[in-house]
C-alpha cells in the first residue's frame, strides 16, 4: 500500500471517529453555536433599533449576518481545541504511536472534521440569519461560491491555530480558555459596528486582524458593498495562519509522539 493510500485510508478512519465523538457529546458544539445564534438575536432585536443608525432593523440585519457567520466559526473552533487536549491528556496518542498508522492522519482527522462542524455551524446560523430577514439579493452563483469558499478557507485557517492551541494546553478546560481569542477578536471587529464609529487610534487593530478583512469581503460578495483590499488581506491571513497553524500543531505532535 502506497504512503498516500495509507495516509487516506487512516485519516478518513480519524475523521470518522471524531465526527462519531461529536454525534456522541453534542453539548459541547452546541453550546459553542449558541453563542452566535444569542448575539445575532439580541443586536438585532435588543440593540438594532439603536445600532442601525436610524437606517431601519432590517439594514442592521443585513450588515450584521456576514460578522456573525465569521464568529460562528471561531467559535466552533474552539470545541477543537478542547477535542484535541482531550486526546494529548487521555493517553490515546500513545497508543496509536503503538499502531500501524500514517502520523499525520491523527491530526487531519481533527482538522477536517473541525472544517465540516464549522460549516454546518454556519448553515445553521444562516437559516436563524434568514428566518429573522436576512437576504442577499444582488448576490449571483459566482459570488455564492466564493463566500463559501472563503468560509471554508477561513475554517480551516482558525482549525490549525485551534489544533496548536489544544496540543500545547495542559488541560481541556485550559484549551477552551487558550482559545478564547477566537471569539473574542470578532468582538473587536467591524462585525457589530463600522470602523468608522470606532476611536481615530482603535481603528488600524479593528482593521487589520484577521476578522474584519473576511468580514468585509463576505459583505461585499453577498451585499455588494465595496470590497476593496480586504480580499487579498483576507487571503492572506488564511493562508498564513494555514500554514503557522500546522507547522506548529506538527512540531508539538511529533515531540508528543517520540
Amino acid at each position: 500500500m502506497s504512503t498516500l493510500t495509507l495516509a487516506v485510508r487512516d485519516s478518513s478512519t480519524m475523521l470518522r471517529r471524531n465526527l462519531l465523538h461529536a454525534r456522541r457529546y453534542p453539548s459541547l458544539t452546541l453550546n459553542l453555536l449558541l453563542t452566535p445564534v444569542m448575539l445575532l438575536l439580541l443586536f438585532v432585536y435588543v440593540f438594532g433599533g439603536a445600532m442601525s443608525g436610524g437606517a431601519g432593523r432590517s439594514a442592521y440585519i443585513a450588515y450584521l449576518v456576514p460578522g456573525i457567520l465569521l464568529m460562528t466559526i471561531g467559535s466552533t473552533t474552539i470545541g477543537s481545541a478542547v477535542a484535541v487536549a482531550t486526546d494529548m491528556n487521555e493517553g490515546i496518542i500513545a497508543r496509536f504511536k503503538t499502531m500501524a498508522i500514517h502520523r499525520g492522519s491523527v491530526l487531519f482527522g481533527h482538522v477536517v472534521g473541525s472544517v465540516l462542524q464549522c460549516l454546518m455551524s454556519v448553515i445553521l446560523v444562516g437559516a436563524v440569519g434568514v428566518a429573522i430577514g436576512f437576504r442577499s439579493t444582488d448576490a449571483n452563483v459566482l459570488e455564492w461560491l466564493a463566500a463559501f469558499g472563503l468560509l471554508a478557507l477561513f475554517s480551516l485557517a482558525l482549525t490549525w491555530i485551534a489544533v496548536g492551541m489544544g496540543m500545547s494546553s495542559p488541560t481541556a478546560e485550559a484549551a477552551g480558555n487558550n482559545a478564547m481569542p477566537l471569539i473574542l477578536l470578532p468582538l473587536i471587529s467591524s462585525a457589530f459596528v463600522p470602523l468608522h464609529s470606532m476611536p481615530g487610534w482603535f481603528q488600524p487593530i479593528a482593521q487589520y486582524q484577521p476578522f474584519t478583512p473576511a468580514i468585509e469581503t463576505l459583505r461585499g460578495l453577498l451585499l455588494g458593498t465595496e470590497i476593496g483590499d480586504n480580499w487579498w488581506i483576507a487571503l492572506v491571513w488564511c493562508l498564513g495562519l494555514t500554514v503557522l497553524g500546522h507547522l506548529w500543531s506538527k512540531a508539538l505532535f511529533d515531540r508528543e509522539s517520540k
